[in-house]
């Protein structure tokens, strides 16, 4: 039998969960927990196989509470409920431990499916979450890509610029030629596509170069 924790604070959502949950005869409810509180209560007295974790609850942080129990708890899975799909929730879920993430407008399939994923050992995400998390890899992915690769030489002129030295100083600092200098230095402005060493900046800024 497969025990189920359910920490909820929305009596509609927790109450509605364990009767969905309930009519399957290898699940078995434990408790409906409304506060992380609560919840720190129940599992000092057991174990659960699953916990469903409201991320939103009156008292403390789901995704605090989530890393909370992962420390005391290492055999629970942790599945995450929420009604925000935000990849930065989804990621934070993850690294404190958490097994999974659903909406709270899933279906009972998917909600079966990811407890029975995550008992054998999978992270389980929504379909959502999927998307989202895909959306986010897209966006740094084509951060990188449109990032212009700079030499270590290129990297020094460019931190040394930032910090308000002038070509001949450089040069100096380096031990390089004036000529040298003035050639990373139109490289850096021809690689960010800017006519001014201002500009340079303020590009090499945005895309964090400095």
């Amino acid at each position: 039998m497969i025990t189920i924790l359910i920490i909820d604070d929305h009596p509609l959502v927790g109450d509605g969960i364990a009767m969905m949950l309930r009519e399957v005869e290898t699940l078995t409810i434990t408790e409906v927990c409304k506060t992380g509180k609560d919840a720190m209560e129940s599992l000092s007295k057991s174990t659960p196989d699953i916990i469903l974790l409201d991320i939103s609850l009156p008292d403390i942080d789901g995704l605090e509470l989530c890393s909370l129990i992962r420390k005391k708890n290492k055999h629970s899975k942790i599945i995450g409920l929420t009604s925000t799909n935000e990849a930065g929730i989804i990621t934070q879920l993850l690294a404190k431990g958490g097994n999974g993430y659903l909406l709270k407008n899933m279906e009972r399939s998917e909600l079966l499916m990811a407890i029975d994923e995550v008992l054998n050992g999978k992270i389980f995400l929504s379909k959502a979450a999927n998307q989202k998390i895909l959306e986010q890899f897209n966006s740094v992915n084509d951060a990188v890509k449109n990032t212009p690769l700079l030499t270590r030489r290129e990297k020094e002129v460019l931190k040394l610029l930032y910090e308000g030295l002038t070509g001949p100083q450089i040069a100096e600092k380096l031990f390089l030629s004036h000529y040298t200098i003035e050639s990373h230095r139109k490289n850096l402005m021809q690689k960010l596509n800017v006519n001014s060493v201002q500009q340079l900046l303020k590009v090499a800024g945005e895309n964090k170069l400095i």
